[in-house]
């Protein structure tokens, strides 16, 4: 039985991520849903959010872009997080991005368009988020265009898994999106890979 145990459910992006990296690496895990109120998952992660990596009986690890880069750092993998300050830092610059920035910009319409929540269906907002994750995504679309491959460069990195997710979600939601041709290119990149498949348009938006 596998010692990785990935705790969260399989549609949430953020769990996608995790169980991408593992695929990509080659690793063997199990996933399992947790009650993420309960006592024991608090005492886990007290921020009650998935995903949570137990690796073992004694090393608890939250906060998924961590995560990720916890696995590949495990497995010595240095070409999907290179070892040398300044190209890892420049396939961290862009996981940062992804998560405090593109993922700020798409949360209120995500949530109101997709997940359907009552605390996000004023109508502004929603506009507001999808002009901002709009601007975001062209953001990407002229790093693309500078590195003619992926996110942080020619070649495939950790980078492209948590903005891999995101572009997939983009592409999904029911809104308005300028063409990106770069950013079309990079997503049919993605999907020559296994795991992309799976854990992207094989998990739903």
């Amino acid at each position: 039985m596998s010692a990785l145990k990935v705790l969260g459910r399989a549609g949430s992006i953020n769990v996608r991520k995790v169980l991408w990296t593992c695929v990509e690496l080659g690793l063997e895990f199990e996933r399992e849903e947790r009650d993420w109120r309960s006592p024991e998952f608090l005492a886990l992660n007290p921020n009650g959010l998935m995903p949570v990596l137990l690796d073992g009986p004694d090393f608890v690890l939250w906060e998924s872009n961590t995560i990720c880069r916890y696995l590949v750092g495990r497995e010595g993998r240095v070409d999907l997080l290179p070892a040398a300050p300044r190209e890892r830092a420049l396939v961290e610059r862009w996981m940062d991005w992804q998560a405090t920035e593109l993922n700020n910009s798409w949360r209120y319409a995500f949530m109101g368009l997709v997940r359907k929540s009552p605390t996000h269906q004023d109508v502004s907002l929603q506009h507001a988020s999808i002009e901002s994750w709009n601007r975001h995504m062209a953001m990407l679309e002229a790093q693309l265009r500078a590195t003619g491959g992926f996110v942080a460069g020619p070649r495939f990195s950790l980078a492209d898994v948590v903005i891999g997710l995101s572009t997939h979600r983009w592409r999904a939601m029911p809104m308005a999106r300028p063409e990106l041709p770069a950013v079309e290119t990079y997503y049919q990149r993605l999907v020559a890979r296994p795991g992309f498949r799976v854990h992207g348009p094989g998990a739903g938006p």
